[in-house]
């Protein structure tokens, strides 16, 4: 898999209180990920960016939400999100402090 691929493929870590909860408890983090991308690419994409040993990923479909603007009806797109399971005694460290 290429590098401009692997980009692409993660887009953002999801922060939610459940998330956080995830990432304490069991060692899972949560991120968006691009709506084409598949369970391979996306532990492809974290081993490579994060340097750790992916255990498994579950992926999930997220339906926008539909919003009024006014009397203007909207609606937000659809995303996709990964859940990311590290193997025992690996952690990925967002802020890069020591």
């Amino acid at each position: 898999m290429n590098q401009e691929r692997i980009l692409k493929v993660l887009r953002a870590a999801h922060v939610s209180e459940k998330a956080t909860i995830l990432a304490d408890q069991n060692g899972t983090f949560v991120f968006k990920v691009a709506k084409d991308a598949n369970k391979l690419e996306i532990k492809k994409a974290v081993e490579a960016l994060f340097e750790v040993k992916v255990k498994a990923v579950r992926t999930a479909n997220m339906k926008g939400k539909s919003k009024f603007f006014g009397r203007v009806a909207g609606k937000r797109g659809d995303w996709k999100k990964a859940y990311v399971s590290l193997e025992e005694g690996q952690d990925i460290d967002f802020l890069g402090a020591e």
